[in-house]
């Protein structure tokens, strides 16, 4: 019962998270199939608000450091978890329920086809904005990720908390 309690909270911070960060698609124009960021580059309306890689680095960063900190909270004080393993184990188990929610429900129904997310210019290319392969292979990405921040919280449980 915890974990889909868990995995509801969690799926929906992380959902309010992109919805905030939505509401100026540019800041995240980082999150786009390539040809779309290829497009939304050449053209002269984003040129001075395109998010430059040290931008880019930072928010992801920040955004790992934040989800490490909050994981390993969570799995210590409201799991109980204290070794390496069991914190690591468990991490794993959220970061793929959050991850597939994220994949299917935000970018491939949500992302997809909200017009929303079209840039001023692009609006010819659909098919780039329907590149669901784009977000699948965003989710195994994200599985390759979750190695290294869960195994960092599982140090963070061991040893600090």
């Amino acid at each position: 019962m915890i974990l889909a309690i868990e995995s509801i909270v969690l799926c929906l911070a992380f959902t309010l998270m992109v919805y905030l960060m939505s509401r100026e698609p540019i800041r995240s124009l980082y999150n786009y199939p390539p040809k779309i960021r290829e497009r939304v580059r050449s053209l002269d309306e984003y040129k001075d608000r395109i998010p430059t890689q040290k931008n880019k680095l930072k928010a992801k960063l920040g955004a790992c450091v934040l989800f490490i900190l909050v994981l390993s909270l969570l799995l210590r004080y409201v799991n109980g978890y204290t070794t390496f393993l069991q914190a690591f184990g468990y991490g794993i188990l959220l970061w793929t329920i959050v991850n597939l929610w994220d994949a299917v429900v935000l970018d491939i129904i949500w992302f997809c086809h909200d017009p929303h997310f079209v840039f001023k210019g692009t609006e010819d290319m659909i098919s780039d904005y329907h590149d669901y392969w784009f977000h699948i292979k965003g989710f195994f990405i994200g599985e390759g990720l979750a190695l290294v921040i869960c195994a960092l919280a599982g140090l963070i449980v061991q040893f600090v908390l």
